[in-house]
Parts: structure tokens; C-alpha cells; sequence
């Protein structure tokens, strides 16, 4: 097995470091949700925890890590009798991106069920980390129904396995560690809410303390067991602290002034619902057990925010993240408590306070499969963002030529970006046909969870049994198979899967002309806040997004396609216009990029939403090169709908025909809202008979 870089050795990332020590001295605070840039330490740290967590005693044989001195009395290899147990390290258990559900929460025979009545049951991953850690790299890439069940199994401490009324109950305690990168999206705002905690993580840009994170992670390359050796008592230092910790936490007395800080700076940074004041109340609790007090104090209230309400006020994808710390400053000292002082108070644990800081570095370490990365100071839960706008980006809109309205003329010069308008809520754009792609919300698909539309025979293991279908196919064997008694007898071939039709995401490529005739201030800042309205729609119907813009003299690929609407939204925002309109480049631009991604996914569907009013200006015969660039997606049979920009009381209807060249729809920005009076069609016509 190979030797862990040691947590202790981890340069910086000191928020990081507490957010994981709190929920190894309180489980209860519900987990960690690391956010960062690739590189910053996350899995280092994560997996270095495990080497702390104190070691357990065991039931001997029980495959569910059942407590000796008391055993779960549901638990499906029980009852337990009294006598041998056994010791041995936490585990911290990974579980992958591609896993099955039956691999997260265990597997039932259904075959044995329906034949002998036995409920013969295979642990999952849920069961394996019971009693330790259970840690999720790129849990943003997950598909959401596993982190409902991940998160619910963490809520709960338990896990069910429901199979046509067969079902199995155990214990599933465990801390709960997910990290991502959130330039390859987001979780939605519901599962941001079920993690306990969360911490922001960024590389140093200090000179020094790069090579501090450079010349540990080469040693540890090197000799990883002396390297390991020479930390080994700061190691068992924070063990021993931990458990100490464990021991006091039973006695932390929570005050009446420390609840109502926390419950006021709660209802202050308008927190929806109350997990968060009762994550606050066990984080600050596991707080004063760290730092060896009996006492919650204001600073443990404050820490404790600093951790547990940034990603909790992200609302939807393009809320920046962060705390304001002189409101909570400010916040906690009006509603000081006057029972949050007495002895032992202190300075608290602070940052960074454990055993190793006085061999620690401010920067970081990454030991993850990728080899050596570097890391930086830890990023805090909660220091708020820099004042960037909604989108982090330069968003004022700065002067321009012309009036507002006024078409600019084709040629003229680049004009600067313009601020997007108010986002609203779109009608739904779907993709015609059913498809077999990643699970999502907004093309009709066959997938593992919706409704059953029929049975089969399974290919692979049986994940969802179709009952009726089974009896019926196993009902006309029984003579001959000899059944005497009430049971029926049920062979593996008689087993049918249900097949069932939900929702997949598809990738949704927007098509932008940024050309003269779009650049009217007032124009663009509507087509800006129609584009960021869909951005906002395809975020929550989980797709894949993508951005190629056209001006002046071509088109470009702004944004490949990604998971990450954050990114869609900041190159939108920045987007400037003038020049020339290149339609036909956008649309050869789109196509190429289309046929890449189906190298690369071939079951995701796509959907090309074109804004635009339809001008086609620059070289010979614009128009015509445009019209024969869009019978390419007809000819494959894309979905496409283009959004009509054109404005004014005249209007030339080109919009209208590139849809029709395209062979999908047109629907103008008006009736783009959801609320708008006029009708739009649900499923993009012109390709259904094909995708069919």
C-alpha cells in the first residue's frame, strides 16, 4: 500500500484543514464540499484525513461494520451475540463519477427474493464507509439521483434498498467529502444545502511558498516512508487531539447568546430554511471541542459562518459566492450574548491551529493521481469575491456612438460590451424524439429512473425488475418445473427490466451574432439578457453548454462546450459587437463543433439555438453561403430554433427563413418568456420524423 502524504505536511490551505478536523471531531456537521481550482490540495488533504480518524472496533464477519457494544439490531448480517471484535483503521472509501446505484447503496438478488424469500444482499459503497469517510472527487459531475441518495443515506445515518417491496435497512454514518472545480459546473443550490460545510481553495501566487509546496511534494516523491516518518508526530498529535475533542464534546454548553447570533446572522444574510442555523450551532459546538473548551464563544459563532453559510446563499448559478465580514462583524456584536463568556476563553482554534503550524508553510500540496500540483493559502469559507459584478466580470456598460436603437452601420468599428438585461424565465426548448443521453430535465430519453413504459430481457445485470412481466414470462414453466407449494418458480430467464422513459441534458450551443446591425445598445443588452435567461434554463435542466459568437470578419468558438454555465455567462458578458456579419462562418464554426462533440458523446443530443435577425453582410453572396451552411443541420438532423432579434416596425422576416433552412423553428424574443401571451412550439419542429 502506498504511504499517504501526511495532513500535517499539507502547506496552507488552513480553512480546508479545519473544515475536515471539525467533522472528524463532530460528524454531525454533515460533511465538507471542497471548491477550488485543479490543483489546489483537495484530494491531498482529503485523503491524508483518514490516517487521523481514531481506529475502530469492530464485529467480527459483520460486513456492515457493526459497533461491538451496540450493534445495529437492523443490521442484515445481525443479530449480533456478544463476543469477538476486532480493530482496525477508519476507511475512507472513493466513490466514482461512473458509478451504478446499485454500486453506491448495495445490490439485491431479486431472483432469490421472489424464489426462496431470502433477502440476499450485497454491500455498497455506503455500507463499506460506515463508520469512516466517504469521499466523492468531482461530485458536481455526479448525476443528481446518486447525490440525493448520497446525501440522504449522510441525513438520515442510514441506507434503504427498496426492490418491488423487497427492502433492506443499515447503518450508514460516515463523513461526507465532495470536491470539484467549478469551471466544470455547478450543484444545483438543493445540494449545495445538504453539505455541512464548504471551503474555497486557490493556489499561492507567492514565489516562496510554491517552492515550500515543491520541495515537500518532491520528498514525499522520493522517500515517501521517511517523509512520512519525519511528520509522524504532528500525525499523532492532531490524532490524539481529535479524540480528545470527541471525548469534550458531550460537555460543550451551546448558550442562549450564541443561538441568538447564530439564528440573527442567519435571518441577516437571508438564508432560506433552518439547516443552516443548526449546522452553525453543531460546527460552532465542534469548535469549542477542538480548541479544548466547554464554551461556545462569539469567535466560534463567527468561524462557524465563515464555513457553513457562503455556498448557502447561492442562489442560482451566477450568484457570486462569499460572505460580507463586516455585516456579520457587525451582526454578531449587536446580538452579543452576555452568556458567551467564561472560563477558558481564548483565542479559539483559529486557523491553521493544530500541531503541524509551526512546521507549516502558507501555501499547498496536491498528491492526487496527476502528480505534483502546487496550492496556496487556504482560500476561507466565506471571504467574499472581489466586487466584480453578478458575473465577475467588468459588467458596466461603458459610453457608445450612436443613440440608443440605432442600427450601426456594417464596418464600423468595435463597440464595447454592454451590460445584460434582467434574466426571466424561459419556455422550454426540447430536442424532438427520445434519446438514450446523460441523465437531465429537458429532452424526453429511455433512462434508469422515470416512468415504465415496458420490459425486456436484461442486458448485464438487472438493475429495475418489471414484476408483471417476470410472472407472466415464468407463469407458464411452473408445471413443468414441478412447483408444489406457493411460491412460484422463478429461473433467471423469466427476469425482465423495465424500461423507462425520463429527461436527458443535451447540449445546448448558442449561436450569437455580435455583428454592427445587433450592436444598438438597447438591442444587445435584450439579446444579452435572452441568452443569459437560457444559460439560466439550461443550468437547471443539467445540460451542456456551448458559446460561438460571429462579427466582422469571422466567427469564433467564445466558450467550448462545458457543464459550467458560470463560464457561458462571463464570456457573454464581456462580448463585444461591431463589424460585419459573417452568418455563414458562425454557422460552419457551430457545425464543426458539433461533429467534434459527437466524437466525444455520441449519445448527447444537441440543441443549436441561433440569435440573430437574420442579416448576412461580407463576401459574395452572404446570404446564399448562409442558406447552404444551415441545410448542414438539417441534412444531420439537429434540432435547431432561432431566436428572431430583428426590432422595429419594419421587419425583413430573415430570421424566419433561416429556421427554415435549418429546418427548425423561430420564435422572437418576446415570445422567449415563459409568461408571454404568444404561443411557442414545445418540441423544435422540422426533425422529429428523422430523430423518430
Amino acid at each position: 500500500m502506498s504511504t499517504p502524504f501526511p495532513f500535517t505536511a499539507v502547506v496552507g490551505q488552513d480553512d480546508l484543514r479545519l473544515a475536515l478536523l471539525l467533522n472528524a471531531v463532530s460528524p454531525a456537521v454533515g460533511g465538507v464540499l471542497v471548491r477550488g481550482e485543479k490543483g489546489t490540495a483537495k484530494s491531498t488533504a482529503v485523503r491524508a484525513l483518514s490516517a487521523l480518524m481514531p481506529t475502530l472496533d469492530v464485529v467480527v464477519g459483520c460486513r456492515f461494520s457493526c459497533d461491538p457494544g451496540s450493534p445495529d439490531p437492523a443490521c442484515p448480517d445481525g443479530p449480533h451475540e456478544p463476543g469477538a471484535f476486532e480493530t482496525r483503521p477508519a476507511r475512507m472509501v472513493e466513490l466514482p463519477v461512473g458509478a451504478s446505484e446499485d454500486r453506491l447503496v448495495g445490490a439485491l438478488d431479486i431472483e432469490r427474493a421472489l424464489a426462496e424469500g431470502v433477502k440476499a444482499f450485497e454491500p455498497g459503497l455506503l455500507a463499506d464507509a460506515h463508520r469512516g469517510i466517504l469521499y466523492v472527487d468531482e461530485v458536481n459531475l455526479l448525476h443528481d439521483h446518486l447525490v440525493d441518495l448520497l446525501l440522504d443515506a449522510a441525513a438520515m445515518g442510514a441506507s434503504y434498498v427498496e426492490r418491488e417491496g423487497v427492502s433492506v435497512r443499515h447503518a450508514a454514518r460516515f463523513l461526507l467529502v465532495g470536491t470539484m472545480n467549478p469551471e466544470e459546473g455547478e450543484l444545483r443550490p438543493q445540494l449545495l444545502d445538504r453539505f455541512g460545510l464548504t471551503v474555497e481553495v486557490a493556489a499561492s501566487r507567492e514565489p516562496d511558498l510554491r517552492v515550500e509546496v515543491v520541495r515537500r511534494r518532491l520528498a514525499h516523491d522520493d522517500d515517501p516512508a521517511a517523509f512520512a516518518e519525519r511528520w509522524a508526530d504532528e500525525e499523532a498529535a492532531v490524532r490524539a487531539r481529535i479524540t480528545a475533542a470527541r471525548a469534550l464534546l458531550p460537555s460543550v454548553r451551546l448558550g442562549d447568546g450564541a443561538l441568538r447570533q447564530i439564528a440573527a446572522t442567519c435571518a441577516a444574510f437571508e438564508v432560506d430554511g433552518m439547516r443552516a442555523d443548526i449546522v452553525m450551532a453543531r460546527t460552532a459546538t465542534a469548535l469549542a471541542a477542538w480548541a479544548g473548551r466547554t464554551d461556545v464563544l462569539a469567535e466560534d459563532v463567527r468561524q462557524a459562518a465563515l464555513l457553513a453559510l457562503p455556498h448557502r446563499r447561492r442562489r442560482n448559478p451566477f450568484d457570486a459566492p462569499g460572505l460580507d465580514e463586516d455585516k456579520l462583524d457587525e451582526t454578531l456584536e449587536e446580538f452579543g450574548g452576555q452568556d458567551d463568556t467564561g472560563p477558558g476563553h481564548d483565542a479559539g482554534p483559529g486557523r491553521g491551529d493544530d500541531p503541524g503550524d509551526e512546521r507549516d508553510g502558507e501555501g499547498g500540496d496536491e498528491g492526487g493521481d496527476d502528480g505534483p500540483e502546487d496550492d496556496g493559502p487556504g482560500g476561507g469559507g466565506g471571504r467574499p469575491a472581489p466586487d466584480a459584478g453578478p458575473q465577475g466580470g467588468d459588467t458596466g456598460a461603458r459610453p457608445e456612438a450612436g443613440q440608443d436603437g440605432e442600427p450601426q452601420a456594417p464596418g464600423t468599428s468595435e463597440r464595447s460590451a454592454v451590460r445584460a438585461a434582467e434574466p426571466f424565465r424561459t419556455k422550454m426548448l426540447s430536442v424532438p424524439g427520445i434519446g438514450e443521453g446523460a441523465a437531465g430535465r429537458r429532452s424526453r430519453a429511455r433512462t434508469e429512473h422515470g416512468r415504465t413504459t415496458g420490459a425486456r430481457r436484461p442486458r448485464g445485470a438487472l438493475t429495475k425488475l418489471h414484476l408483471a412481466a417476470t410472472v407472466q414470462a415464468a407463469a407458464p414453466h411452473q408445471k413443468a418445473r414441478g412447483r408444489s407449494g406457493r411460491g412460484l418458480v422463478v429461473r433467471r430467464d423469466d427476469l425482465r427490466q423495465a424500461t423507462r422513459e425520463g429527461r436527458e441534458g443535451n447540449l445546448v450551443l448558442f449561436v450569437v451574432d455580435a455583428s454592427g446591425s445587433m450592436a444598438a445598445r438597447q438591442r444587445m443588452s435584450a439579446v444579452k439578457g435572452a441568452v443569459l435567461s437560457l444559460l439560466l434554463d439550461a443550468y437547471q435542466r443539467r445540460d451542456k453548454v456551448g458559446l460561438v459568437t460571429f462579427r466582422g470578419a469571422g466567427a469564433e468558438l467564445a466558450l467550448p462546450p462545458t457543464s459550467s454555465v458560470d463560464a457561458a455567462a462571463v464570456r457573454l458578458e464581456s462580448l463585444p459587437t461591431g463589424g460585419r456579419t459573417p452568418l455563414a462562418a458562425g454557422l460552419l464554426k457551430a457545425h464543426d463543433v458539433l461533429r467534434v462533440e459527437r466524437l466525444r458523446d455520441p449519445a448527447r443530443r444537441a440543441l443549436v439555438v441561433v440569435v440573430t435577425d437574420g442579416r448576412a453582410t461580407g463576401g459574395p453572396e452572404p446570404v446564399a453561403l448562409a442558406g447552404r451552411a444551415a441545410r448542414l443541420f438539417a441534412a444531420d438532423g439537429v434540432a435547431a430554433v432561432v431566436v428572431d432579434c430583428e426590432s422595429g416596425p419594419v421587419r425583413l422576416g430573415l430570421a424566419g427563413q433561416l429556421a427554415g433552412e435549418l429546418g427548425g423553428a423561430v420564435v422572437t424574443l418576446e415570445e422567449l418568456r415563459a409568461d408571454s401571451i404568444a404561443g411557442l412550439v414545445r418540441d423544435v419542429q422540422g426533425t422529429s420524423r428523422r430523430a423518430a
